[in-house]
């Protein structure tokens, strides 16, 4: 009886020294997985703040990093190009008239009042169209001939104002690109110059170079691609404003005819 409970405290005795062993050795690795818990925190947060930097952040960033002097010409290129064709756009967007109703207008003057009264609704619309018709009416007293020859010589002139400046923007559009492609010349040039000095051919020597090289070449390519979307849209708009130019031209010419008719009837 004696050995048997000898026995149980020694096992007992042995029990309890293992579990007190095992809390020392939990308690010694909880700060250690503390810490590790803790910068897995931090890199989370680290990536999730990268993630959170947004597009403008993100090519804020990078415009720095290709340097200030390609960079800043290129973006030069993209504030004056955005300017003139932002003004431009305004500009058409004003010149821009109901062409039909204009022709209606003039059309019911003309035959209620005549040609003082048709100029008169001319002087009051804004537009191309509304110049051109009154030049052609200002003429008309003249003979059909000199008034198809203002109206000719008129739409000439007002074309010219629709596009003014707009040569400027196909300057900026292939302006910006080919100084991208320069600072990517003058990066690679200089990359070759530190492997040179260096006399070894080391992929940190290099790198920052060929970076800055490359990031010229996107943001002048991506200035292109901008201003070419606006060149594009006051190319078709000028188009348009041209087109109705001349159907209005033609229409005048025609009422101008059928008012004379009766006036000698």
């Amino acid at each position: 009886m004696k050995r048997l409970f000898s026995t149980l405290v020694i096992a007992s005795i042995m029990l309890f020294g293992a579990a007190e062993v095992n809390a020392t050795n939990y308690v010694n690795a909880q700060p250690d997985n503390i810490v590790n818990f803790i910068q897995d925190e931090e890199a989370a947060l680290d990536m999730q703040e990268e993630e959170s930097l947004g597009f403008h952040q993100e090519l804020k960033k990078r415009f720095i990093e290709g340097g200030p002097g390609f960079m800043g010409i290129v973006l030069l290129c993209l504030i004056l190009g955005l300017a003139i064709a932002i003004e431009r756009i305004i500009f058409l967007n004003l010149s821009t008239t109901n062409t039909k109703k204009l022709a209606q207008d003039v059309e019911d003057a003309l035959n209620s009042g005549g040609i003082e009264a048709a100029k008169e609704v001319c002087r009051n619309t804004r537009g191309p169209v509304a110049s051109i018709y009154y030049q052609g009416l200002d003429r008309a007293d003249e003979s059909i001939e000199a008034a198809e020859k203002a109206v000719v010589a008129y739409g000439g002139v007002q074309m010219g104002q629709l596009e003014k400046n707009v040569s400027w923007v196909s300057l900026f559009i292939a302006l910006a690109p080919m100084l991208g492609f320069m600072g990517t010349v003058i990066g690679m040039i200089q990359a070759f110059d530190r492997i040179e000095a260096a006399g070894d051919m080391q992929p940190s020597l290099v790198a920052g170079g060929i970076k800055v090289a490359l990031l010229t070449t996107v943001f002048g390519l991506i200035v292109a691609i901008i201003l070419q979307i606006f060149y594009n849209y006051i190319i078709a708009k000028i188009d348009s404003i041209v087109n109705d130019m001349e159907d209005a031209s033609i229409i005048l010419i025609d009422m101008l005819v059928d008012y004379k008719n009766r006036r000698r009837i």
